[in-house]
């Protein structure tokens, strides 16, 4: 049996730095940006401002998540903590969904009774925002956690949303058209909660041990058999741990290799198969096939364990 070592991580340190900066640039941002919303009266300003407030508690829940998951596997919980990080891309997701309802509620009122709002002012916030989003965006690139991408698109969608805020400030700048303020926000919101909605999906596919959205189980079972003396492959459960950290428990019957130096090079050599799909954790079970030989057609399978 392959026994799976949990450790700490420089990708985990990493992810818990740039998830930390994240942070402080958010809060930051969300202060004067509520500020803003207030002075140009525009309820696509405040909506973001809101949206960007709800975001700092959830990633400062992230930030602490990401450092816990760093821990190593225990009596309680023997695979680690790494899945202690999917409850941060929950609560960021499940935050942002909430937002998003919120400003849906602010904006659709204000397509039936718009208010003027000030465009210079929108113009000013919407070059900050693109230039700290952006930046916030940059800085979490890299990062390959579910948390990670849950934040990476959370700035990458507020540096869009910017870039929409800035070319709606220069059109009110020459007419009259307060509507394209809630409008603004709607398209946005509504941008928003459809992409959320994928990674809350995806979030609980891996709670739920589904099968990572990057890997089919049966191309993994024909890399396997592929490996010289491995006749079949059966009984194959394929699950990830927080997203990146993929584990894989398998029966592999075999010929020819009934001592433990045969069993031992055997294994070695579908670990190093495996880990080109990301599964660095696995657990394979080797069977010895009797009777004919591999291949033979019709032929029956008599499998003895090989300890």
């Amino acid at each position: 049996m392959a026994h799976c070592v949990h450790g700490r991580s420089g990708g985990h340190d990493a992810s818990g730095a740039r998830i930390g900066t994240a942070f402080v640039l958010n809060l930051s941002f969300a202060i004067l940006e509520l500020a803003g919303g207030l002075w140009t009266n525009s309820v696509a300003v405040l909506s973001d401002a809101l949206h960007d407030l709800g975001d700092c508690v959830a990633l400062a829940l992230s930030w602490r998540l990401v450092r816990i998951s760093q821990r190593t596997g225990d009596d309680v919980y023997t695979f680690g903590y790494r899945r202690f990080s999917l409850l941060g891309a929950l609560t960021m997701s499940f935050v942002l969904l909430a937002g998003g309802i919120v400003v849906l509620l602010q904006s659709v009122p204000r397509l039936f009774a718009p208010q003027v709002a000030n465009a210079r002012g929108m113009l000013l916030l919407a070059g900050i925002g693109i230039a700290v989003n952006g930046f916030s965006a940059l800085r979490m690139r890299g990062g390959k956690s579910l948390t990670e991408r849950v934040v990476t698109w959370h700035f990458v969608e507020d540096v869009l949303g910017w870039l929409a805020v800035l070319v709606v400030g220069v059109v009110m700048l020459f007419w009259s058209a307060p509507i394209l303020d809630p409008v603004l926000a709607i398209v946005i919101t509504l941008f928003v909660l459809w992409n959320v909605g994928k990674r809350v999906k995806e979030t609980f596919v891996i709670l739920l041990q589904g099968v990572p959205d990057t890997l089919k189980v049966g191309e993994v079972e024909d890399a396997i058999r592929a490996v010289p003396g491995i006749c079949d492959v059966h009984h194959t459960h394929v699950w990830s741990q927080d997203g990146t950290s993929h584990v894989l428990t398998t029966h592999a019957v075999v010929e020819n290799a009934d001592s433990y130096a045969d069993v031992a090079a055997l294994r070695r050599r579908v670990k190093d198969e495996l880990k080109r799909f990301g599964i660095l954790h696995s657990t394979i079970e080797f069977e010895s096939r009797t009777g004919p030989a591999c291949g033979d057609a019709g032929a029956g399978c008599r499998c003895r364990e090989l300890e």
